[in-house]
Formats: structure tokens, C-alpha cells, sequence
């Protein structure tokens, strides 16, 4: 019996604290996230979430995002994080525990990280943040409906993807745990509930909300005597302040009856089935949207909240010929707008909700007062019908990389158009390479905009790093969204994959890269510097490019065995320090990547040629292309030395045959192939030709 109460004991004792104890530096961490903390408890059984308490007293949450979200980063591993949540549903701090993402490890450093997550501290569930990718705006914006949150240039993908996984995270613990954040039954409009109304029906029925407030109404809610602003416009007899209607235009009830039919089966086919819009149009002295809003983005002066949470609301900017608001009886308005709702947070179509106008009034350009207007928002019921299972919000909500690219429409655009001129080129290189003129000057105005835009401005440096990131992604569980949040990468990343099986790796390596761009620029400058342009012998030159494959090879197996000792490795690549970082780094790592180009001063492109692991990769899969573009003739090689005279990355053998894992595709052997003064087959031909005119001359 005493050794069965000593297990019993034993048991009891440690085996708990293996599974669910709190180490200290953990304990430390949430004690600094809630520094008035006087009992920090164990993981909750129900929910993974360390409840926090100042004596009896319930302060928030602490939880670990891994628990809840395992979105991935950049590198293809989720960012870890420790976030405080108090009962209002305010962060109280993010901690970052672990992350993979190399642009802070082995880049920016990770202050940049640091400052961004700090912005969390004090902000509200309750607010709609905003990460700007296009330039530094944190704090509210000048109505002070939405949050911004500063980016990290260089970084976007990353501090979204933070974002995102903060957000999402805090919303369940908060529908989960605080007091009036959670869900009511989720609604869906009714799609079989339909009949021609007038506006004025519409209205009265319910079915459209409507929101009027007068001058002295306004006045008498806020306080605040619109005579006291000169700055701001002053009301006309009967004008009112403002006046707003506002509908859910899923319902066919609103939906169609607003925008017609056709208008309305065309809104739904460019939202896609899973989009929420809202209509809200406006008049009187203070519309809905400021004069400079700006088409697409989200409101300044509008806001939407449900169960105490900020609901994003999102300008579509679809209106056109087809899809047009136009109704029997609609009254005149100043603006109207369709805006997609939901985002993290979701939205509930039958449930109460709150418009949030922010109101601005300026006395002068320094000073200025500001009030916000709670609007109702409820619907009549028999628009909706209650959906059986309530969606996961993350389930339901747009993907982050949707916004990215719909935000960088023109960075794609103008990249896909460089891609397709490219390919016209390369199409038609055997016509084209008939004049020179015109392939060198094409050649190297495309590598100044491989450098300048593809490289430099948009940070489109393709690298090893995202072959192993694919691989190790194969392996935990593929997600495409991950790929998909830079647009720049996968859009290069989908044609250079491509172009492996057409033309080898030589499009991208020659054209595509931006690295290897600066190298044909530092190999140019050392020819007019006249520097003495060594040539490895062909003995040593077939040596020395298999260095690059156990390079590669080295990279991705240690990836899979230790993806910190990876992130080390991989700076082999010069790409993030002269690309990225345009050489603004400690010195070690500029030194390296100027030292490359140095060498290339004097060994034409040495690193793409001997070390770069990712034209290695490339030329595996370039091993599988389906043409051999590169034309040859019977003297190539036999004797004729000319093209591979010419050849700067010597990827032309003695026997004139193209080595096409080593080519870049430049096209200067086909240029030679092509003029009649340099290939010596074309001037053998020609002087056949001009000595069978003599005979048949002297024979007539």
C-alpha cells in the first residue's frame, strides 16, 4: 500500500508539470506583457490560453500564436509569438519566440521586427489596423476610423503575414473567452427571396437602411456649432448634415432591385461567391467619403463594427456600364459606394451592426475638432435564413496575398509586359539575330531593367532560398498561399520554370537575374578599364563549374537538418546584401559581394559560372528542356574557334557543341552565326558564290 501512494504520489507531482508546466522565461514574458500580473496560470485544458490575474482579478489572456495559427512565413516556417490580450480586447505586447524570416536574420537585422510588432501595444480589437506597404503612415488616419501600422520596406510579406497571424489569432481567443466579443447565429441572405420594389418600398420595408441627421441635430449631439468652423462648408435651408442609405447588396431583395438583373449577376461574377458588399451612398453636408478618397482603398471617414470588433469595409470600384446603381424613385446623392466587408473579423448580414462616421471639423489648418456618429445598422429578418454551422473566419476570409496583388496591379502589369516582350525576342531570335545592332542594344537595355527595376525597385532576385522552401513546404503540408504572397517572385518564379523546358536555364540566368546583370556591367566597365581579362583554362574552367552543385546540394540538405545553419549557408549568395540591401550592411558582407564583382572585373561572371547554387538548380531542371535553339554549322568546332573565341562564360565547347547548363543565353554566338563577315562558314560561302560567278562570267 505505501508503494502504490508513492507512485500515486510520484505521478501526481511530475507528470503534470512535464505536460503543462510554465518555464520561467515564459512566465517572464507574460509578466512583461501584463507587469501588474500577480498570478500567471497554467495552459487552460479547454483553451490553449495562460489566464492572467492581479489577485482575483481577471487582467487578459497571454497565448502562443502557434497554438491557434500556422500561417507561414516567408521562409516557409510560421513565425512563433507570445501576444497579451486584456479583457476589452486590447493588446497588451507581441514577443516574438522563433521565426525563420531570413530578411531580418540575415538582412535588416531584426529591430525593424521589434519596432513593428510594438505598434500592436494598446491598440483595440475594437480598430480596424492597416499594415501601409506604401510608405510610412502609423497612427489613425486624419478621420480616425482606420489604424496604420508603419511596414518594414524590404520586409512586406513578412510584417503581412504577421499581421494577419495576429489578428486572426486575437479574434478567437476573444470569441472564445472576453465577454461581449462572441458570435451570434451566422445569417446568409435568402437567395430565393425576390420581388420588384420601388425605392421608396425598399425603404419602408426595411429592406435599405436609412441614417438622416440635421445641422442642429448634429449640433446638439456633439456640441460642436458648425458656425464655429469657417473651414468648413456651411449648411443650405433645409440641406441636411448627412443622410445615408445603406443596403446588403447580397440579398437579391437589395441586390437586384438596385442594380438590375444584368448588373447584378455581373457583380457577382467579379466578387466571387464568397464576397460580402455593402451599398452606402450619401448626400448633404458631410457625404461618407472625403474628396480625396481614393478608389479601391478603405474609408477614412466610414467605419463598420460587430460584437464590439472593427469590420473591415473595402471601396470594390466596380461601376461601369453594366453594373450601375439605378432604381425607381432612388433620391439624389453626392457618392455611393460598394464596399466588400468583412476581413478577419467576418461579418454577420443579420446580426446588429454600427456604421462609424468619423466627422472632421477644422477652425483653421492647425486646429481641429472631431466627434464620430454611431449609425445602426439592422436589416429586416426575413432577408436573412440562419446558417446550421457558423464558418471559421479564417476559413471565410479573403486571403492576405489577394490584396497584395490587387495593391501592386501595376508592378504586375508592367513585369508581365517585359516578360512578354522577352519571350517575343527569344521567339524570334533567329530573325532578329540578323541585326546585331538591335540584339546588343535590346540585350543590354533589358539588363538595366533586370537591375534597376526588376532588381533594385520591385525585389525581384530569385534565390536558392526558395528552392528549399518549396522542398521543405513538400514537406510539412504545400500551401500555395505562401508563394503567393510576393507577386513579384511567383510571378518570375512561374516563367523561369517554364522557360526551363523551352530554352533552358539560360533565359533567366542571362536576362532575368539582377545579380547577374551587375555582373555584365562590372565585366564591361573592366574591359573599357582595360583590365586584363584572364581566361581559365578549358581544363580547369570543366573542373570548376561543378563546384556550385554539392553547394547547392549542401544548402538544401542542411535546410531539412537545420534551417538556422541554412539561413548562414546561404549568404554564399551574394543576392540579398548587393540586391536587397543595396550594400548597406556590415562589412564582411559587402566586402564578399564586392569582391565577387571585382573578380568578374577580371573573370568574366566568376560566380555565376563556378559558385551560384541556384543556376546549379536551374540547370538540373534545364536538363529537361524540350529545344535546342542555338543553331550550328558544320565548321563550328571543326576548325573554327570564333564563337567560342567569343564566348565570355565559356559555355561553348572545342568542338563547337553549346554546353546549355552552362550557356546564358546572351545570343552573341548566333549573332556571329548570322553576319556574313564574321562566321567563316558564311564568308566560305561567299567566296564559293564569287568564284562561281567568275566561272559562269568567263564561260558566257
Amino acid at each position: 500500500m505505501p508503494g502504490r501512494l508513492l507512485l500515486l504520489l510520484v505521478l501526481v507531482c511530475f507528470a503534470p508539470a512535464a505536460q503543462s508546466a510554465l518555464d520561467d522565461d515564459k512566465q517572464a514574458m507574460i509578466q512583461d506583457l501584463f507587469p501588474k500580473a500577480t498570478e500567471i496560470r497554467e495552459q487552460l485544458p479547454d483553451y490553449p490560453v495562460y489566464p492572467v490575474y492581479q489577485l482575483q482579478e481577471l487582467l487578459g489572456y497571454a497565448y502562443e500564436s502557434l497554438d491557434l495559427s500556422r500561417l507561414q512565413g516567408f521562409a516557409g516556417k510560421p513565425i512563433s509569438m507570445l501576444i497579451g490580450l486584456d479583457t476589452r480586447g486590447r493588446f497588451t505586447g507581441v514577443r516574438i519566440l522563433n521565426h525563420h524570416e531570413p530578411v531580418f536574420l540575415h538582412g535588416l537585422g531584426e529591430e525593424p521586427l521589434f519596432e513593428f510588432i510594438d505598434q500592436y501595444e494598446g491598440r483595440s480589437l475594437t480598430e480596424q489596423i492597416v499594415v501601409s506597404t506604401g510608405g510610412n503612415r502609423s497612427g489613425k488616419d486624419a478621420d480616425g476610423n482606420v489604424v496604420r501600422f508603419d511596414g518594414v520596406s524590404k520586409a512586406t510579406v513578412s510584417v503581412l503575414i504577421i499581421n494577419d497571424t495576429i489578428l486572426s489569432s486575437a479574434l478567437k481567443v476573444a470569441r472564445e473567452k472576453l465577454d461581449g466579443f462572441s458570435q451570434e447565429a451566422p445569417t446568409r441572405a435568402r437567395a430565393d427571396f425576390y420581388q420588384p420594389l420601388s425605392w421608396s418600398e425598399l425603404v419602408d420595408r426595411g429592406y435599405i437602411g436609412h441614417f438622416r441627421l440635421s445641422p442642429d441635430g448634429f449640433e446638439t449631439a456633439t456640441g460642436f456649432a458648425l458656425s464655429d468652423y469657417p473651414e468648413t462648408p456651411q449648411p443650405e435651408p433645409g440641406e441636411p448634415f448627412t443622410e445615408l442609405f445603406f443596403g446588403y447588396v447580397n440579398s437579391p431583395m437589395v441586390g437586384r432591385n438596385l442594380l438590375g438583373d444584368e448588373g447584378f449577376s455581373q457583380l457577382k461574377e467579379r466578387i466571387g461567391p464568397d464576397a460580402q458588399i455593402m451599398m452606402v451612398m450619401s448626400r448633404g453636408l458631410y457625404p461618407h467619403l472625403s474628396d480625396d478618397f481614393t478608389p479601391g482603398s478603405s474609408p477614412n471617414r466610414l467605419g463598420l463594427q460587430q460584437n464590439n470588433l472593427a469590420v473591415e469595409i473595402r471601396d470594390i470600384n466596380v461601376f461601369d456600364q453594366r453594373i450601375r446603381l439605378g432604381i425607381d424613385g432612388m433620391p439624389d446623392v453626392a457618392m455611393a459606394s460598394l464596399f466588400r466587408v468583412g476581413g478577419n473579423a467576418g461579418f454577420n448580414p443579420g446580426a446588429e451592426s454600427t456604421l462609424k462616421m468619423n466627422v472632421t471639423l477644422r477652425k483653421n489648418h492647425l486646429v481641429a475638432d472631431s466627434a464620430q456618429l454611431d449609425i445602426p445598422v439592422a436589416f429586416a429578418d426575413e432577408l436573412f435564413e440562419t446558417v446550421a454551422v457558423a464558418p471559421r473566419p479564417e476559413d471565410t476570409r479573403q486571403p492576405v496575398w489577394i490584396g497584395l496583388w490587387k495593391e501592386r496591379w501595376l508592378t504586375i502589369a508592367i513585369l508581365l509586359a517585359s516578360l512578354t516582350i522577352l519571350t517575343v525576342f527569344f521567339a524570334r531570335q533567329r530573325t532578329l539575330s540578323r541585326y546585331p545592332k538591335l540584339v546588343h542594344r535590346f540585350r543590354w537595355g533589358f539588363l538595366f531593367f533586370t537591375l534597376f527595376y526588376i532588381g533594385f525597385y520591385i525585389q525581384g532576385q530569385l534565390s536558392v532560398v526558395n528552392i528549399y522552401t518549396l522542398f521543405m513546404a513538400i514537406w510539412d503540408g504545400f500551401s500555395l498561399n505562401v508563394f503567393l504572397m510576393d507577386p513579384v517572385l511567383f510571378i518570375l518564379w512561374i516563367y523561369t520554370f517554364i522557360s526551363l523546358f523551352i530554352w533552358g536555364r539560360g533565359l533567366f540566368c542571362g536576362w532575368l537575374c539582377p545579380f547577374g546583370a551587375l555582373q555584365e556591367m562590372a565585366a564591361w566597365l573592366g574591359e573599357k578599364l582595360k583590365f586584363r581579362q584572364v581566361k581559365v583554362p578549358e581544363k580547369w574552367h570543366r573542373r570548376l563549374i561543378l563546384l556550385k552543385y554539392p553547394i547547392l546540394l549542401v544548402l538544401v540538405g542542411t535546410a531539412f537538418y537545420s534551417l538556422e545553419l541554412a539561413e548562414k549557408l546561404v549568404e554564399v549568395e551574394p543576392f540579398k546584401t548587393s540586391i536587397t540591401l543595396f550594400f548597406v550592411r556590415s562589412w564582411p558582407f559587402v566586402l564578399y559581394a564586392v569582391g565577387l564583382l571585382v573578380i568578374g572585373m577580371f573573370i568574366h561572371k566568376f560566380y555565376c559560372r563556378y559558385l551560384c547554387p541556384l543556376g546549379a538548380g536551374l540547370a538540373v531542371l534545364g536538363k529537361l528542356r524540350l529545344f535546342s535553339w542555338l543553331d550550328r554549322v558544320e565548321l563550328c568546332g571543326k576548325p573554327c574557334q570564333h564563337c567560342k573565341n567569343s564566348c565570355g562564360i565559356d559555355a561553348i565547347r572545342k568542338d563547337g557543341r553549346i554546353d546549355y547548363d552552362e550557356c546564358i543565353q546572351c545570343l552573341e554566338c548566333v549573332v556571329i552565326l548570322k553576319d556574313g563577315d564574321q562566321c567563316v562558314d558564311k564568308r566560305l560561302e561567299r567566296k564559293r558564290q564569287r568564284q562561281a560567278n567568275i566561272l559562269a562570267t568567263d564561260a558566257g
